[in-house]
């Protein structure tokens, strides 16, 4: 059996329910583990897990992409250009506001990729993306 390398990332919310309303219901990531203060995410065969914590850190800065200005720290995914639209429609259906609406960044050039950022309702500050070419992921 091949074993494929997986992440674990854990990041404070302070509402448990509006957070399985945000990560099971809008992205409909299925569900793991649970306790009455924390609740594990299958995030694409990377565990990403939900703590209760009253007092969430705010954003710790930005940083200027492009043309944008992007929050720090921020997570998300690598998805193909079919699902990252799917998932574009999931969220504006939703009313989850963009801070950067989807768009393709870098046209023509070996990391074209389409973007988006977005918050979850703790203020997690997520990028999900979709390389044109997904071997170009770490292009120069």
């Amino acid at each position: 059996m091949t074993h494929r390398p997986a992440m674990h990332l854990a990041i404070p919310v302070d509402d448990l329910a509006a957070a399985r309303h945000f990560y099971g219901g809008v992205l409909g990531l299925p569900e793991g583990r649970s306790t009455d203060h924390w609740v594990d995410w299958n995030l694409e065969g990377h565990q990403l897990v939900t703590h209760l914590v009253p007092n969430v850190p705010q954003l710790a800065g930005t940083s200027r992409v492009e043309k944008h200005t992007v929050p720090v720290p921020h997570f998300g995914l690598l998805l193909d250009e079919r699902r990252f639209h799917a998932c574009v429609d999931r969220l504006r259906a939703a009313g989850v506001r963009f801070g950067i609406e989807p768009h393709l960044r870098f046209p023509g050039e070996p990391g074209e990729q389409w973007t988006m950022f977005f918050r979850d309702p703790a203020g997690n500050a997520l990028e999900f993306k979709s390389f044109r070419d997904a071997s170009m992921v770490f292009a120069r």
